[in-house]
């Protein structure tokens, strides 16, 4: 090897210049031809490749050739080939020569090795007949380590570069392993034995990595990768000094390289970590840069370096991996843009960094910026779906929460999201069953969705069903197991919701039925309006109606002109169409509207949308039956329950509710002997629940059974009979009402039940309970047989036998309220014979033998003495709890009849209100249920909407939830519906959520609680009250609304209590309750002063005239009472908060234990007193009940007795 300070050193060189060439080789001058020259030089190479270092005669005497062989000529020579063999002679020469090179000129050494390295060139072509001799070049050169000798000289950084160059431009695919080895020992000898690396250099091997150089010659890259390996602990301070040059210091003039300094980081970190060990502290300083490109250049370095497969750099440098963290809080978008898209590689690659990323992208997930909670939500899914256990809890929860975004972009992503992911998991099973559990809940989350007001939510979630939780394109016994264990496991609110799913799938087929219908009949004025109204009805269930109002109307005018769409969609919407012609129907239509040269076509994308929502791709005829089967197996203990994680209980009732609910929205798909004997075979089980299920679903599907299935008819009826009779009370009553939906000659099936109402017998109240249930639902179905039988048994036995009697003593307990199965059999009978009353009036519909009277009167007796109607003390406190609530229900229904309303008095109104109140718990609970539901189908008259301000009341956070829940919908129902039927202008009084506020404020008026007009306390009561319900009514300010609501306050106070005209303290009552409700009103709205858009008109039952003359605008308050008014004006507290009087009673949990009975036990008989008797001439309660108990005259019925 040489070492260059022995270059000088000649210890023989021939003085006389004479030239000695080897045996057979005359002399090689420019007087020969080249291809002699090139003969004779191959045999000069011949020569000094078999010399080696110890031939020292040879190397005397070939001292002068060797000379020779280093001029001009020969450097110069025009002919590659010439050339070639000299570099290769020359190559032989450094070695055999060495430690002692035979050249001691510095320009002369540059020359040949800046010969050499021109010749290294031909590398290149390795298709070369003379690629061996280049690559023995290279392979001398390397091993000898030749250009070490360059080391001393001034120009050895130019002859370094251009070797270096060189090597890199002329590596390429076609070299083998040898070559590369050669070329990285040539270059690594340089930089290790060095003394130093100029940048220069630095840059010739750094280029290599840049990504465009890179993509252009990945083998030169491989190359410059393999030699900084090699080299990386002598190379890593020149590394440094360049970094610190650039990034420290700014100095980008150094290297043409400095743009790209990021890219090198990346780069070198991937090659040796060990090459930045002093550079990545600088990156730390730049993250803090105030350059938010500089920035950013550093946070997607990182996230790279950071994010890789097999980086150790956030254990290792744990400070740098904190300072990149808190750029997850950057103020930059594109900053926090770029962490959050990290995360996913660093959720994959590096699951032990979750935990240190789950508060920074808990904190972004409610990110300000859209993109950023989007890109949340695809990093944390695209972890999940590579592995679910690289993703914990919480960070699945961020997903779950964007599901409620205020952005649709960012909802879907969610739920698109956690659909793949249970679909991955839970429906393909490919986490096994712990991945499948830990993601249980995503099935109830994707439903729940359903509950949002947003249509676009809503077909997203019917998508995802249709293919993410119940993949339509499953063969149908696969898809209806697939449905059963879903709907087995699905929470309570997931069940409803997707029970409302086919229910709104079903009514948007019914319209576009209609609509077809519609199209069909002769064109008119009218068929044009109505075929306009019916665009306008579907519409409303597609996204971004504006738009889709146009196409909806392009697709009626594509009906008319196009017999054969019709006729596809005609077959589409049919009852009796099954999935798989749902699906070429889809098809053919979607194709025939469709059109190649247009790909973006809004209309067809519109016209998707709907066939969505209508096709019935889950549900037919051959489904229903696969589902029956289904139902079959688990009662037969032969399905697969227990390894689908259902009891088979679950199991059994699940597929019974479902069966229930599809009977409803699908029951044509019923219509087949084999489900029907199916359901037959249910109905004589000995298990309650099914045959209950089963008689449900004969009630919806059995419409056509007379005609279509007599066999089945003829054994069902029977049946049906004996259950009526005999069997369990819920099974009874759905008995009767499958006879009123199934048969034409009702009678036929009613003959067999005269007798039951004749052989009552109360003694034994347990046999009581079926034949009420029965003789109450025949009553209010069939009251032209049984409405003049059942008159006399109503008076004489009902009332007179079952209510008036306490036969057996209740028992001893503090508890308000027992389930079901302890109610005693005598409660259950009274409860029985109410509902029996209330049917029976419910099906005569008149009051003309003033009937309604006399039990509205009943009623309110019951809820007056707080269910111990006959006062005695007999009966246990939870047995009066279930009839109060009876009492308040019956109340309730009677309410929904026109005729009865008009004649429930003001002050029985007010007492079935105060029911929202009672003590009990379940009581509270399960009237406030019934009234929304009355409420919601429009059937109960506006007043009761009032009662929920009631509820403010309530001690109980989620009843005070519940109640506002029930408002806001109720609210919704009565715009939405005012806005499809703008044309009802009439019924405006009775539907305008608006018009409330009267009752409210009457209700208030009259609350018992309020007995000191003046007293701060029940005014704070009444405030929030009012602000319970006008928080609501107040929350959009539609049409001025604010001014028509201040408007029909300020007409209240020209007008006296209607309930007690000429009684100074309840009318100085109403205005007190105005003045707080103005007062709101004014501090709440800005638009209150205007002009109120219409003349509000006040209920006539409730309020006088309004005497023009007669002005109380001005406040009724007392000074010191006005104070709290002011508080008022203050923010007030959210609706519902907790209020509760001294002598509040209502229980703040369950009633099941005594411990949950605060406050005094005289509550709620007080406030029903009071109503009943202020203001009143009603008898006291005692001869009231002693007029009960008088027999009567033979001939009179008892409803004839006057209770007044």
């Amino acid at each position: 090897f040489f070492f260059p300070s022995r270059m000088a050193h000649s210890k023989a060189r021939a003085t006389d210049g004479k030239v000695t060439y080897p045996p057979g080789v005359k002399e090689i001058s420019d007087k020969i031809s080249k291809e002699e020259m090139v003969r004779r030089l191959k045999m000069v190479v011949k020569t000094f490749m078999d010399m080696d270092q110890d031939s020292e005669e040879e190397k005397e005497l070939y001292l002068n050739l060797a000379l020779h062989l280093a001029s001009d000529f020969f450097l110069k020579h025009p002919d590659k080939d010439v050339r070639l063999l000299v570099a290769c002679c020359l190559a032989d020469i450094f070695r055999i020569y060495a430690p002692e090179a035979p050249y001691t000129s510095p320009d002369k050494l540059k020359d040949i090795f800046m010969f050499i390295t021109r010749q290294l060139k031909g590398l290149e072509d390795t298709k070369s007949a003379q690629f061996n001799r280049y690559f023995y070049l290279l392979e001398n050169i390397a091993w000898v380590k030749s250009y070490n000798i360059c080391f001393e000289l001034e120009d050895s950084n130019e002859i370094f570069t251009q070797l270096y160059r060189t090597l890199f431009q002329v590596i390429n695919n076609g070299h083998n392993q040898k070559v590369h080895m050669h070329m990285v020992d040539l270059m690594s000898s340089i930089i290790c034995e060095g003394d130093t690396v100029s940048q220069e250099l630095l840059d010739t091997v750094l280029v290599n990595l840049v990504p465009a150089h890179k993509n252009l010659n990945k083998q030169a890259y491989d190359l410059a990768k393999a030699l900084l390996k090699r080299t990386a602990q002598a190379i890593e301070p020149y590394i440094t000094n360049f970094f610190n040059q650039v990034l420290m210091l700014g100095k980008t003039s150094v290297s043409d390289l400095s743009e790209h300094v990021f890219d090198l980081i990346l780069e070198l970190y991937n090659i040796d970590s060990h090459l930045l060990l002093s550079v990545l502290p600088q990156l730390e300083f730049k993250l803090k840069s105030n350059d938010n490109d500089e920035r950013l250049q550093v946070v997607k370095l990182l996230a790279k370096m950071f994010g890789a497969k097999d980086s150790e750099l956030a254990v290792q440098n744990k400070p740098l991996w904190q300072c990149y963290l808190g750029r997850f809080n950057d103020i930059h978008v594109p900053i926090r843009l770029e962490c959050v898209k990290f995360a996913s590689h660093c959720l994959m690659n590096h699951p032990d960094l979750a935990k240190d990323l789950t508060e920074y992208l808990r904190v972004r997930s409610h990110d300000p910026e859209e993109a950023i909670r989007h890109d949340v939500i695809v990093s944390i899914v695209t972890a999940a779906k590579k592995d679910l256990s690289l993703v914990n809890d919480a960070l699945l929860n961020f997903v779950k929460e964007r599901t409620l975004d205020k952005r649709w972009r960012v909802r879907k992503e969610a739920m698109m999201g956690l659909a793949s992911i249970y679909r991955k998991y839970s429906l393909q099973g490919e986490g096994g069953r712990e991945a499948s559990k830990q993601i249980s809940w995503i099935k109830d989350k994707l439903l729940h969705i359903y509950y949002q007001n947003s249509i676009d939510d809503r077909l997203l979630v019917e998508r995802v069903f249709a293919q993410y939780m119940v993949p339509h394109n499953l063969e149908t016994t696969e898809r209806m197991k697939c449905l059963y264990y879903l709907y087995a496991t699905l929470d309570t609110n997931a069940v409803k919701a997707l029970n409302e799913m086919w229910k709104c799938q079903n009514l948007l087929r019914n319209h576009v039925k209609d609509l077809l219908d519609l199209i069909k009949k002769p064109k008119s004025e009218a068929s044009s309006k109505a075929v306009f109204a019916k665009v306008m009805v579907i519409t409303r269930n597609l996204p971004d109606p504006g738009k889709a109002q146009d196409f909806v109307k392009k697709l009626a005018q594509v009906l008319d002109d196009d017999q054969r769409i019709r006729e596809q969609l005609e077959t589409l919407v049919s009852p009796t169409c099954s999935c798989k012609q749902a699906e070429v129907c889809v098809r053919d239509i979607t194709k025939k509207l469709g059109s190649p040269k247009q790909p973006s076509n809004p209309f067809l994308e519109m016209v998707k949308f709907l066939l969505e929502r209508i096709a019935p791709v889950h549900i037919d005829t051959e489904s229903i039956s696969a589902l029956i089967k289904q139902v079959n197996k688990s009662i037969d203990g032969t399905a697969d329950d227990e390894e689908e994680g259902v009891p088979t209980e679950e199991a059994i009732r699940a597929g019974l509710e479902l069966l229930k609910v599809l009977s409803f929205t699908h029951p044509v798909s019923f219509h087949s002997a084999e489900t029907f004997e199916s359901l037959l075979g249910c109905l004589k089980m000995d298990d309650e629940k099914v045959a209950e299920a089963a008689l449900q679903i004969f009630k919806n599907t059995g419409s056509k059974m007379e005609e279509s299935f007599p066999h089945i008819k003829s054994v069902l009826l029977p049946v049906l009979q004996a259950k009526a009779k005999r069997g369990p009370p819920r099974q009874a009553k759905y008995a009767i009402h499958c006879i009123n939906a199934m048969f034409t000659l009702k009678q036929e099936g009613y003959t067999c039940m005269f007798p039951l109402h004749k052989s009552l017998d109360p003694a034994n109240l347990e046999q009581l309970i079926t034949p009420l249930t029965t003789l109450g639902h025949l009553a209010q179905l069939a009251p032209e047989q049984f409405a003049a039988p059942l008159k006399s048994l109503v008076a004489n036995f009902i009332v007179k036998d079952l209510l008036m009697n306490d036969r057996i003593p209740g028992k001893k307990t503090t508890k308000l309220w027992v389930p079901d199965d302890e109610v005693s059999p005598e409660t259950l009978a009274k409860i029985q014979g109410i509902k029996l009353m209330v049917r029976w009036l419910l099906g005569v519909k008149n009051n003309q033998s003033k009937s309604g009277n006399s039990t509205l009167r009943m009623l309110t007796a019951i809820l007056h003495s707080d269910g111990d109607l006959t006062e005695q003390g007999r009966m246990g406190k939870p047995d009066m709890s279930r009839l109060r609530l009876a009492a308040a229900c019956a109340l309730l229904k009677l309410a929904q009849e026109p005729c009865y309303h008009e004649i429930i008095t003001l002050e029985q109104y007010q007492l079935c209100a105060l029911v929202i109140n009672d003590e009990c718990y379940q009581v509270r609970q399960c009237f406030s249920q019934k009234l929304h539901r009355g409420l919601c189908r429009l059937r109960l008259p506006l007043e009761y909407m009032a009662v929920f301000a009631l509820c403010a009341k309530d001690p109980v956070k989620e009843r005070r939830a519940h109640a506002r829940q029930c408002l806001v919908k109720n609210v919704n129902i009565r715009r939405e519906y005012l806005k499809q039927h703008a044309a009802i202008s009439d019924k405006l009084f009775s539907l305008l959520p608006e018009y409330v506020v009267p009752y409210t404020i009457h209700l208030l008026a009259h609350d018992p609680d309020y007995v000191k007009v003046q007293d701060i306390e029940q005014l704070k009561e009444i405030k929030e009250a009012l602000w319970f319900v006008l928080e609501i009514i107040m929350a959009k300010n539609e049409n001025n609304s604010h001014a028509f609501i201040r408007k029909m306050v300020e007409n209240i106070k020209q007008t006296k209590d209607a309930q007690a005209p000429t009684d100074p303290k309840t009318n100085e009552k109403l205005y007190t309750v105005c003045d707080v409700a103005m007062h709101i009103i004014m501090s709440k709205s800005t638009t209150y002063s205007l002009e109120s858009p219409k003349d509000p008109v006040l209920p006539s039952r409730f309020f006088t005239k309004p005497d023009k003359l007669f002005v109380t605008s001005s406040s009724v308050l007392k000074p010191k009472a006005a104070n709290i008014l002011g508080a008022v004006n203050k923010p007030l507290s959210t609706a519902g908060k907790q209020l509760q009087s001294k002598a509040s009673r209502m229980e703040t949990t369950s009633n099941d234990d005594s411990a949950s009975n605060p406050g005094s036990p005289q509550r709620s008989k007080t406030r029903y007193k009071h109503v009943m008797f202020s203001s009143t001439s009603l008898y006291p309660l005692e001869m009231l009940l002693h007029n009960l108990v008088n027999p009567f005259p033979a001939d009179q019925a008892f409803w004839s007795l006057n209770l007044h």
